[in-house]
């Protein structure tokens, strides 16, 4: 399955791997050098730490590097449904079943922080409001024995402006 991005996805992913391979690679490398001069590597902290963060960063790499490989990228109007709810809407829900309200702003995966409201719209939530309008009822189903309803308070369209950082992993 690929993961459906936006063009500003794409170049925030591309601007992260350009970072990560011509500053901070050589400087990881450089670092692991260093630490290796220190003596015994069994017992050098140093080395195993600069190490460590060497591989973190090539993980990251050929994490972006699929990414950006895999990702089909789409408009962020064409990711409308009709006039309905669409990406990067700032909606405000009513959850019923906790009697709370809650506004969430629909996000491609790749910008996702459920603590921030950020709603992928691949999840439960965002697939079910996607699409609706402003009083509509949905039903979230979360797995086949667990679903429950929210009310769609109101609708703020959006656009994808560049703001949202993308997630670390």
């Amino acid at each position: 399955m690929y993961d459906e991005l936006t063009k500003v996805d794409i170049e925030k992913l591309q601007a992260e791997l350009d970072h990560r391979v011509r500053e901070l690679r050589p400087q990881l490398i450089e670092e692991v050098k260093v630490a290796r001069g220190f003596g015994d590597l069994s017992e050098n902290f140093e080395y195993k730490a600069a190490k460590r963060e060497k591989n973190r960063n090539e993980s990251r790499i050929r994490y972006l590097e699929r990414m950006i490989r895999t990702a089909k990228v789409i408009p962020a109007k064409n990711a409308r449904q009709g006039d309905g709810i669409g990406l990067f809407d700032k909606v405000v829900i009513y959850i019923e079943e906790d009697d709370e309200e809650q506004e969430i702003r629909l996000v491609t995966t790749l910008r996702q922080n459920a603590l921030k409201g950020l709603i992928s719209k691949e999840s439960p939530v965002g697939k079910a409001v996607m699409g609706h309008h402003a009083g509509d009822r949905v039903t979230v189903t979360v797995s086949d024995d667990y679903s429950y309803d929210i009310v769609i308070r109101s609708v703020e369209k959006g656009e994808d402006d560049d703001s949202l950082p993308i997630s670390n992993y």
